[in-house]
């Protein structure tokens, strides 16, 4: 048995037992819970509403320390939410649509 895998003793009629991959369950958190955090979430509505933001443009328009502001953005970019691009010495955030979309439809899919 894969050590990332726990397996859970059924309470069902059939003794089935079911296999949980905690590793797996352990990422998927992760992303959620780059999402639940109120300043992460205004920083992905500022992004969206602009297209495209610098880290410069950022923390400016929010009032925060440059640190404040890229540890937030690594955290998003890590999860997926954030996409980068670079122009000469400027990288720009912007969101990943498709990354948002999947998480969506899971939210949809887990509370169906």
């Amino acid at each position: 048995m894969n050590t990332s895998e726990l397996p859970l003793t059924s309470t069902s009629t059939n003794g089935l037992f079911l296999k949980v991959n905690l590793y797996n369950v352990k990422k998927a958190a992760l992303v959620l819970r780059a999402l639940n955090h109120k300043l992460r979430q205004q920083i992905l509505k500022l992004i969206d509403e602009h297209g495209k933001m610098t880290v410069t443009e950022l923390y400016v328009k929010m009032r925060l320390e440059q640190s404040v502001a890229s540890q937030h953005l690594a955290i998003l970019r890590k999860a997926g939410f954030v996409k980068t691009d670079r122009d000469g010495k400027f990288i720009y955030y912007s969101v990943n649509g498709e990354r948002m979309e999947e998480v969506n439809q899971f939210a949809h899919d887990l509370l169906s």
